[in-house]
């Protein structure tokens, strides 16, 4: 019974040895993943790093149908984040990404972009971005979208009153734009791209919604009516003054510090990169962590954010089957100190049982002797 009590604790000790070693290596990645949570540039190397071990092609597919769909940029950073991760690519995939940038980048298809921004107030890349942000800057945009919507609204038609808020609380900020000789500028850009993403289906249904409700709070509806039923493109000075007076600038400070953090992302990760972001994000702080990213991560961000999605920026779900690793690993710790426990106690209590019995056989040997010792001789 002594020994089989060894022995199932010494079973013990090999089970939870060997469950530990399974589950110690998934507890250690959720550990590290719910650390960092709160950093969204550590939590997508962490999550990258599974993404990879899990496909060592995923990069190659992701040039591949990046180069099939046309869009250069994407291709370039998953290059960039090849070299960052020593991920070696065929020779002629990189020619192919480092000429469709080249194309890309031309002064040509600047040009044609740059006017189709202009013209068409919508931005999906540097130089289209470069020609919407010029039109609002001149207030032409602006203008255009508050008329346009402003109208619908005032006839009682669907009115998409996001587009209607940004554009006037971008005829605000292009006036501080001028005044401050180029300072609000980022803001400008900012909101531009938000209202270009809103306009091509681009911006996440949560910070659509949100930017809904924080554009109707910096706009007097009545008084824009009246400023758009009097005002007109064709004059941009008095229909600009009389929006400006619709725009309730001490409630804009959510949508400018939005402004702000996707211009971050912009000037870090590229005008896509931007878009990508606006589209994954549920409100203004997953924006404001895409900028921490685009911070850390640079030209990689779009990659990343190809790859994770929304998982780039924080733990979306999971959280619960990260702490059920964790638990179990501590769980079979303690099965594993306690099977150590009881082995070494037992060990230790069937070498005192011997040892106290040799103690008294030599006692009973001893006093045997000494009994016989005792007798006298006949």
């Amino acid at each position: 019974m002594k020994w089989l009590r060894i022995s199932s604790a010494l079973a013990g000790i090999a089970a939870c040895s060997l469950v530990l070693a399974q589950v110690a290596p998934h507890a250690r990645q959720a550990g590290a993943i719910l650390a960092a949570q709160d950093d969204p540039a550590a939590l997508s190397e962490l999550k990258l790093d599974e993404a990879l071990a899990h496909n060592d092609r995923l990069v190659q597919d992701n040039i591949e149908a990046a180069l099939r769909a046309g869009d250069a940029d994407l291709a370039d950073s998953f290059v960039a984040l090849a070299r960052d991760r020593n991920i070696a690519l065929p020779d002629d995939v990189l020619s192919r990404v480092s000429d469709a940038v080249k194309i890309e980048n031309s002064t040509s298809h600047f040009a044609k972009r740059f006017a189709s921004g202009l013209v068409t107030g919508n931005a999906d890349d540097v130089a289209s971005l470069s020609g919407t942000v010029a039109g609002d800057l001149f207030v032409i945009g602006d203008i255009r979208d508050v008329v346009r919507e402003g109208k619908h609204l005032a006839m009682g038609e669907d009115t998409d009153r996001l587009v209607l808020g940004l554009a006037t609380a971008g005829l605000a900020v292009t006036a501080v734009t001028y005044v401050s000789a180029g300072g609000a500028a980022p803001v400008r850009a900012g909101l531009t791209l938000v209202k270009d993403a809103r306009k091509v289906g681009r911006l996440g249904e949560g910070l659509a919604a949100w930017a809904g409700r924080s554009a109707r709070e910096v706009v007097d509806a009545p008084m824009l009516q009246n400023a758009v039923a009097k005002g007109s493109v064709f004059r941009p000075g008095e229909t600009v003054s009389a929006i400006k007076a619709a725009f309730r600038v001490e409630k804009a400070g959510a949508l400018v510090r939005l402004g702000k953090d996707v211009t971050r992302v912009a000037e870090k990760s590229g005008t896509r990169g931007a878009m990508e972001s606006l589209r994954i994000a549920e409100g203004p702080k997953d924006v404001a962590r895409a900028a921490r990213l685009a911070e850390a991560q640079g030209g990689k961000t779009r990659a990343i954010m190809k790859v994770l999605g929304r998982g780039a920026l924080l733990l979306v779900g999971g959280a619960f089957d990260l702490t059920l690793w964790l638990f179990g690993a501590a769980l079979t710790l303690f099965g594993l100190i306690s099977s150590i426990k009881a082995t070494t106690e037992r060990l230790t209590q069937a070498w005192c049982d011997r040892k106290r019995a040799r103690r008294l056989r030599r006692a009973q040997i001893a006093a045997e002797a000494a009994l016989a010792s005792a007798v006298p001789t006949a």
